[in-house]
């Protein structure tokens, strides 16, 4: 009997999520979108977790029926758009560049600068933008009021269309 060396923890727990993710939509109907939201937290403008998905990015990005990952990237401790490349070639994923967590609106031109980025890494029609999580996962919400809300999600309406039209 051959000894295997213990698997890494993350790319252990990956497995099996991924499999999980995989068995919980296996029935789903061919023609229904099915999107994974990683979250890394949002209470009170607050996160719990950080870290790029490098670790992750092989396994999770070919989950089978799976067709597109909302992803944070809103700030830095989300790492960069590399990981991107291994997303499968039937999927999309949806750059989570608007910040739920605070009132600072982001500029038009920093978002089309991000989304040119990330598409260095994956084809830009494979490509959508939204903020990065709700603006109340909680009760308690995030420090944002109701016009800072719709201020970005506006921009995301306005930096849409400027990137895909």
């Amino acid at each position: 009997m051959a000894i295997r060396p213990p698997k890494h923890p993350i790319r252990e727990l990956t497995e099996l999520y991924v499999e999980a993710i995989a068995d919980a939509v296996a029935n789903a109907p061919p023609d229904m979108a099915i999107g994974v939201h990683l979250c890394r937290g949002n209470f009170k403008g607050r996160y719990l977790a950080e870290g790029g998905y490098d670790e992750i990015a092989t396994a999770l990005f070919a989950c089978p029926g799976v067709t597109h990952f909302l992803l944070e990237f809103d700030t830095s401790r989300a790492g960069d758009f590399a990981p991107l490349r291994h997303v499968a070639a039937d999927k999309g994923v949806v750059l989570g560049l608007i910040s739920s967590k605070n009132p600072v609106i982001e500029t038009r031109e920093e978002m089309l600068r991000r989304i040119d980025d990330a598409a260095r890494f994956i084809d830009r029609d494979r490509l959508a933008i939204s903020p990065q999580c709700g603006f109340a996962s909680t009760v308690a919400g995030n420090p944002l009021g109701e016009a800072e809300q719709r201020a970005k999600l506006a921009l995301c309406v306005t930096v849409a269309r400027a990137a895909w039209n």
